[in-house]
């Protein structure tokens, strides 16, 4: 078995990981609520705190990732970010938990450039598309991680036994699979200025990653709430809602790579914009919860590709080492995705939850309409 074939294994298991640990914070959003008392602005703040760490950690990504490699600071991070997870209910202090959150957020954002940084070269290096497949194990990895965290409490597992059990087994995983990431030199070492916000090519693939981060974060947080309010379903209908936008995602994406290697990156890109868009509005513009749950399945489908096929550009902008450009359009893509949810809330609160769901249509047809030139870029 070829060394690629091995690094390109120990990689899937990092994206599982990290999926994993997004998953499980998710999951006990209302147990850290509970826990430490917190009102919804307070429980905000936490969440904006670690939105806040994942921004500050990408202005130096690039840096960081050069200087120590991917599979370094794979290793690091991950570590970090299991411990940051398993650490969510210890104590009762509100300081102590906006700090656990600032790390997570910071780690996991790092862990995030080095695996990709990672998966672009072992694209290289197998000369084929890999990237979607590598998040589609990202994907299977929150599923997972969401099953796991249903399922703790019929199992007798306490909420802080299930973050332990979950960070334990996610830093095993780690250990093991960074140590046969691939060593990839990156001409970022020999860069000595951090971050700057991008421009050209790079803002472009920043602003198209954070309209599709903000259209994917829309499904996960407000198709419940539409399909119990707009269209008056049942708590068990309404959770399909989810499960029909996820499961075509991770489908979408472990058969990304096979189209990724028949259809050129901007007619991929156009073709995601315009089956989001098309999804989206058919789950607004029919009255129907069958007809929305068949909406939102392709609006996954269209989202799936999306953020591999930007990372993989970004990746290859020239002048720009793997690791900066990845870092540039993820530190963009962080910024829609907190500014997302307050903004469609927004719309929802002076006009219905349905008004503010037609942004994620704008925003896939602006995908669609900038995919040329983006990729020719």
């Amino acid at each position: 078995m070829t060394t690629v074939v091995v690094a390109s294994r120990a990689l899937r298991a990092q994206f599982f990981v990290l999926g994993v640990m997004f998953a499980t914070w998710g999951v006990h959003v209302p147990t850290v609520k509970g826990h430490y008392g917190l009102g919804e602005q307070a429980l905000a703040i936490a969440m904006l705190a670690g939105g806040a760490g994942a921004l500050l950690a990408l202005a130096q990504a690039g840096r960081v990732v050069g200087r120590w490699g991917p599979r370094s600071v794979s290793a690091a991070m991950g570590l970090l970010c299991c411990a940051a997870i398993a650490s969510l209910l210890v104590g009762q202090a509100y300081a102590a938990l906006l700090a656990v959150m600032l790390v997570f957020g910071a780690s996991g954002s790092l862990l995030d450039v080095a695996i990709n940084t990672e998966a672009t070269e072992i694209e290289r290096l197998s000369a084929r598309p890999l990237m979607s497949g590598f998040h589609g194990m990202f994907s299977l990895g929150g599923m997972a991680g969401a099953s796991l965290g249903s399922a703790a409490p019929a199992l007798g597992l306490s909420p802080q036994a299930h973050l332990l059990l979950a960070a334990g087994l996610g830093a095993a995983v780690v250990l093991i699979a960074s140590r046969a990431m691939l060593p990839v030199p990156e001409k970022a070492a020999e860069e000595k200025h951090p971050l700057s916000l991008p421009r050209g090519p790079l803002l472009l693939l920043g602003v198209l990653a954070a309209m599709g981060l903000i259209a994917e974060g829309a499904m996960y947080d407000w198709s419940v709430l539409f399909m119990k309010q707009e269209r008056a379903s049942s708590a068990s209908t309404a959770a399909l809602a989810y499960a029909s936008f996820s499961g075509a995602m991770a489908a979408g994406r472990f058969g990304g790579d096979w189209v990724r290697a028949r259809l050129a990156p901007r007619r991929l890109m156009r073709a995601s914009g315009v089956l989001a868009a098309a999804g989206m509005a058919l789950a607004l513009a029919l009255p129907s919860a069958p007809v929305a749950l068949a909406g939102f399945a392709l609006v996954g489908l269209g989202l799936s590709n999306v953020v591999p096929v930007l990372f993989s550009a970004a990746a290859q902008v020239p002048g720009v080492s793997s690791a900066h450009g990845i870092a540039a359009v993820s530190g963009v893509g962080y910024l829609g995705m907190m500014a997302g949810p307050p903004l469609i809330g927004l719309v929802a609160e002076h006009a219905s939850l349905g008004a503010g769901l037609v942004v994620v249509v704008v925003f896939a047809v602006f995908m669609a309409l900038s995919a040329k030139r983006a990729m020719r870029a």
